[in-house]
């Protein structure tokens, strides 16, 4: 695998003064209304970034050479609503720049084609370039634009560590109340993925509460179960830290929350059921796997006050914000 990596002085390379990060003041809430949207847009230009990060564009099967800030923008733009607060956007600007540089240094399992870093893909995390955003935001391209632009540029470089690694930047959607501890939805028990409160989601989120109707053999054939004959479906047996269904009792077969969630497709973990003659209707509370940082909590969060530094402490624990220049050179010197 071939990886471009030019060193030169450039914005990302500063080392960033952590204590300052962590005592600024919240800044007021940026609402976005319709008057910010007709406002004349300022162009904001990105600082000019030493890493090429090569994308397996899924949809022309090509690998594209893409500058670091550049490919942080066509994430976030795909990854989180524009219309979110600016310090929400920012927090998402650090995630998906420390994903990136995690796979970097840490490649997954997942088989990339020659020459490529990463893909543009749910496997990795979604990236779409500014024409394919012009074409998917119309006429609201260039305020859109301009708000991610703003976020990425004023937090570029910039990248979330623990114990001098850059972490696992878990996120998802919508959490129920809480997170999740890591070690609840995959085998490892990380430090800094840890359950904490989220209550700002029920509030902001249009996802928060979910149904999903199944018939009773849909239900059957996808979980491999056969359901009692009294008309019950199961009991739920146990639940996380962050109220998610750990597992299931079923007729006598043991089946753990989040096989539940992946195979019948559902929003959540965090769900209950009931009957309703040949059906089986399953509300669910939160959208996604629930470890790491909630995007509408992180948005709720902002609409009351806290920055993107205040937003990451609360969703990944004991990390701190560094430069991505020392982890270039070590890419560098490994020959990447």
């Amino acid at each position: 695998m071939k990886r471009l990596i030019v060193i030169g002085i450039v914005l990302c390379s500063v080392i960033l003064l952590l204590p300052a990060l962590l005592v600024m003041f919240p800044s007021q809430p940026q609402m976005v209304t319709e008057e910010t949207q007709m406002a004349p847009i300022e162009a904001v230009d990105l600082p000019e970034s030493e890493l090429a990060v090569h994308v397996f564009r899924s949809q022309t099967e090509s690998v594209e050479a893409v500058p670091l800030e550049e490919y942080v923008v066509g994430v976030v733009a795909s990854e989180m609503p524009a219309e979110f607060e600016l310090e929400a956007l920012k927090a998402q600007s650090l995630t998906a720049r420390t994903f990136l540089l995690k796979q970097l240094l840490e490649p997954n399992d997942i088989e990339l084609p020659e020459g490529a870093m990463i893909t543009d893909t749910e496997m990795h995390q979604v990236y779409q370039s500014e024409a394919e955003l012009k074409e998917r935001w119309g006429k609201d391209y260039h305020w859109k634009i301009a708000r991610i632009k703003q976020a990425v540029s004023e937090t570029a470089g910039q990248v979330l560590t623990y114990d001098g690694t850059p972490i696992t930047a878990a996120f998802f959607s919508t959490s129920n109340g809480y997170t999740e501890n890591s070690e609840d939805y995959w085998k490892s028990e990380i430090p800094y993925l840890r359950s904490v409160e989220s209550p700002w989601d029920q509030q902001h989120s249009p996802r928060f509460i979910g149904e999903k109707v199944l018939s009773v053999e849909e239900f059957q054939e996808r979980l491999g179960v056969t359901l009692p004959d009294d008309g019950s479906i199961g009991s739920i047996v146990a639940r996380t830290e962050g109220g998610r269904v750990a597992k299931v009792n079923i007729n006598g077969t043991e089946i753990s929350g989040r096989v539940v969630r992946e195979e019948l497709e559902l929003n959540s973990a965090d769900f209950q059921w009931k009957r309703q003659g040949d059906n089986i209707v399953i509300e669910t509370k939160g959208w996604g796997h629930g470890v790491g940082m909630s995007q509408y909590g992180a948005n709720g969060m902002a609409l009351n006050g806290s920055t993107y530094q205040e937003i990451i402490s609360h969703y990944y624990q004991g990390v701190e914000i560094e430069s991505v220049g020392p982890y270039e050179q070590q890419l560098m010197a490994r020959g990447d």
